[in-house]
């Protein structure tokens, strides 16, 4: 299980002259997995409406315009396959294989996670980018500001961690 409290969704995203960051909030989250097989299945809800640059014109557009989210108000990723093995205790360093929704469409995705167990708890980083103009999102770049057509993600996890043997 991932504790909400506990975790962060980081973007960026390079434009004319800077690079901006933001955040998103976790609304909730799970994943299981089968350690020999791989197999994994779960649920990981992210808070589209929560999304922060911290420039709030360039919010507004950004929720309006590109992600759309009045209508799409959550990203929602499904765990499929866990590539690699992780270790009961310590550091391990793996690639979680899913599906996001995201923007009403379904992508498949494939992000390197670095987890740390220790007893009950884990922490862990995740990455992945998106192609937000080639999965169908609308360009923000005028005439006089360009922003590139990816942008990158990383997430901050921590929860609860149960042997599923």
């Amino acid at each position: 299980m991932l504790d909400p409290a506990r975790c962060k969704v980081h973007y960026s995203v390079d434009a004319t002259l800077h690079t901006v960051h933001g955040t998103f909030n976790l609304k909730s989250g799970s994943v299981r997995f089968d350690p020999d097989s791989g197999k994994a299945a779960g649920e990981i809800v992210v808070y589209a409406t929560s999304g922060d640059s911290g420039n709030s014109s360039r919010d507004e557009k950004m929720h309006k315009e590109v992600l759309e989210s009045s209508k799409y108000p959550d990203a929602v990723f499904h765990p499929m396959q866990v590539e690699g093995k992780v270790a009961r205790t310590g550091g391990s360093d793996v690639k979680l294989r899913g599906v996001i929704l995201l923007h009403g469409q379904e992508h498949e995705i494939v992000a390197p996670i670095h987890a740390q167990l220790s007893a009950d708890r884990w922490t862990g980083t995740a990455s992945f980018t998106v192609p937000f103009i080639q999965w169908g999102m609308t360009d923000p770049s005028n005439w006089l500001l360009k922003v590139k057509p990816v942008v990158r993600v990383e997430l901050e996890m921590a929860g609860s961690a149960k042997n599923s043997k």
